[in-house]
C-alpha cells in the first residue's frame, strides 16, 4: 500500500484560514493556531450580528416613523392599529422610507388611520 502524506491538503487548509484572517493586528494574521481561533471567533460574532442586524433597522424604522407620526399629532400606537383597522398592508421599512423621503405621502396615511380610529370609537360609544 502506497503511503499518504497529507502536507498538500494541510497547506491548503491553512491558507484558506490564513487569507479569512487578512487585516487582523499581529499574530493573529501570521500564524495559523491563532488565525484559526480569531477567525472562528470573527465567524460566530458575523452570525450573530447578522440578526442584530435585522432588530436594529426594526427599531430604526419606528423610531422614524414615530417621529413623523407626532409631527401629525398622533403616537405610533395609534397609526399602526388605525392601519390595522384600515386593511392598509404597508411595512415599517416603507414606511419610515416615506416619513423620510415624501412626507405628504405619509400625512395620507396618517389621515386614513385617524379617520379609522374616529369611526371606530363612534362605533364603540353607539354600542355603549
Amino acid at each position: 500500500m502506497a503511503r499518504v502524506k497529507r502536507g498538500v491538503r494541510a497547506h491548503e487548509r491553512h491558507k484558506k484560514i490564513l487569507k479569512l484572517a487578512r487585516g487582523y493586528r499581529g499574530r493573529k494574521s501570521k500564524t495559523f493556531k491563532m488565525a484559526n481561533q480569531q477567525v472562528m471567533r470573527s465567524m460566530a460574532f458575523a452570525y450573530a450580528h447578522r440578526k442584530l442586524r435585522r432588530r436594529d433597522f426594526r427599531k430604526l424604522w419606528i423610531t422614524r416613523i414615530n417621529a413623523a407620526a407626532r409631527m401629525n399629532n398622533i403616537t405610533y400606537n395609534r397609526l399602526m392599529y388605525g392601519l390595522k383597522l384600515a386593511g392598509v398592508n404597508i411595512n415599517r421599512k416603507i414606511m419610515a422610507e416615506l416619513a423620510v423621503s415624501d412626507p405628504a405621502a405619509f400625512t395620507k396615511l396618517v389621515e386614513i388611520a385617524k379617520e379609522k380610529i374616529d369611526s371606530n370609537n363612534t362605533k364603540v360609544q353607539a354600542n355603549a
